[in-house]
This record gives structure tokens, C-alpha cells and sequence, in this order.
């Protein structure tokens, strides 16, 4: 009996070998596949990794190429010829907007800010930045109500520049003779959590300026 049974399991592991060679024969080449494609897109991940960094490097060389111009109106149209066309384009508009400044050009340094602030593919951060930056530029050309209007979206809850947004709001309402509204924003300003010390210092200056108790602390 011990003779049969080793027969009978020797057979058995025959027939199991059998059908394993059977279905490696008949499904194998899914195996194959399967490790083809996972070689494949490992092979692929790591050569547009290597693309995106040359290109990354690329952009920032020919970015250190336009600031190593000689003047300011050099550096200005250098910068404003190059194109990323991902989020380091707001770095490049803002670069070509203060060396447009430096040369003495305020018109186009707010041309280049308002192009990340129209640039809808950009983070909503750096529109932010730039439309604060345009509207402190242009002070003393843009009305207080425009000025009020372009900051007003950039002071709801949890925006970036909203205590910045709010301080240049104040001065614009000052500016318009609107005293208590004013007062009143610049004393919330001295209160605000997420003001900084320079700046509840420089709205308690502003409410004694306009005739109003500073806040004690």
C-alpha cells in the first residue's frame, strides 16, 4: 500500500506539474506583458523627470541670462521676452516688473504685474501678490475708489494679503475723506490676530492721526 500511494502522489504532482506548464504556456505572455509595462513606466517616469529638469534648468539660465544685463531697461525686456509657461512665469513677471521700476518706467512695471494678475493658469497666491504690488504702485495714479475696488477681493477670510489689503484700504478711504470708515477698519486692524506688531503700530498712528484713541496696548 505504501508502494501504491507513493505511485499514486508521484503521479499526481506529474499531472499538476502538466498543468502548470499548461497554463504557463497558454497565459505566460500576460506575465509578460505585465512586467514589460511596469518596466516601461519606470523607464518612462524617470525620462520626464530628466525633461522637466532641463527644462527647469533652462528656464533658470536663461533668466539669470536677463539679469545679467547691463542696465535695468535691458534686464526689463529680457525678462519680459521669456515664457515659462507654468507657475514660474509670476516670478519672471514680477522680476521684468521691478527692473521696468528701477528704469524709471512705473507704467510698465504695473503692465507686468497685471499680466500675472490676468494669468488665470497661475496660483491664485501670486495674482494676489501682484495685484497688492500694482495697486501700492499706482498710488498716486489710481483713484481711491479703484484703488478700494482691486483690493476688496483680496480681503476675504484666509487670503495671503488680506491685513495688507485691509491697511491700503484705510489709506484710500482716508484719502476719500471717509474718516469713521477708515477709523474703523484700522481699529480692526489693531485687533486682527494675523496682523503683524509693524503694522497694528502703524494703524494706531494712523487712528491718533485722524483724532481717534490708539489702542492701549
Amino acid at each position: 500500500m505504501h508502494d501504491s500511494d507513493s505511485f499514486i502522489e508521484e503521479v499526481s504532482e506529474a499531472v499538476r506539474r502538466d498543468r502548470l506548464f499548461g497554463y504557463f504556456r497558454k497565459y505566460g505572455w500576460i506575465a509578460l506583458v505585465v512586467v514589460l509595462l511596469i518596466v516601461g513606466g519606470a523607464a518612462w517616469r524617470e525620462y520626464s523627470k530628466a525633461q522637466q529638469r532641463a527644462e527647469a534648468q533652462a528656464q533658470g539660465d536663461r533668466i539669470l541670462a536677463a539679469l545679467d544685463a547691463e542696465d535695468a531697461a535691458a534686464r526689463h525686456e529680457a525678462l519680459a521676452e521669456i515664457e515659462t509657461g507654468d507657475g514660474a512665469q509670476a516670478v519672471v513677471e514680477m522680476l521684468a516688473g521691478a527692473e521696468a521700476l528701477a528704469a524709471g518706467d512705473p507704467a510698465a512695471a504695473a503692465e507686468a504685474l497685471r499680466a500675472v494678475e490676468e494669468n488665470a493658469e497661475l496660483d491664485p497666491v501670486y495674482r494676489q501678490m501682484a495685484t497688492l504690488k500694482r495697486v501700492m504702485l499706482m498710488t498716486s495714479e489710481m483713484p481711491p475708489q479703484e484703488r478700494i475696488d482691486a483690493l476688496a477681493p483680496l480681503t476675504t477670510p484666509g487670503a495671503a494679503f488680506r491685513v495688507l489689503a485691509e491697511e491700503q484700504i484705510a489709506l484710500a478711504e482716508i484719502e476719500q475723506g471717509d474718516r469713521e470708515a477708515a477709523l474703523s477698519r484700522l481699529r480692526s486692524l489693531v485687533e486682527d490676530t494675523e496682523a503683524t506688531g509693524a503694522l497694528r503700530q502703524r494703524a494706531n498712528r494712523l487712528i491718533l492721526a485722524l483724532g481717534g484713541e490708539p489702542d492701549a496696548a
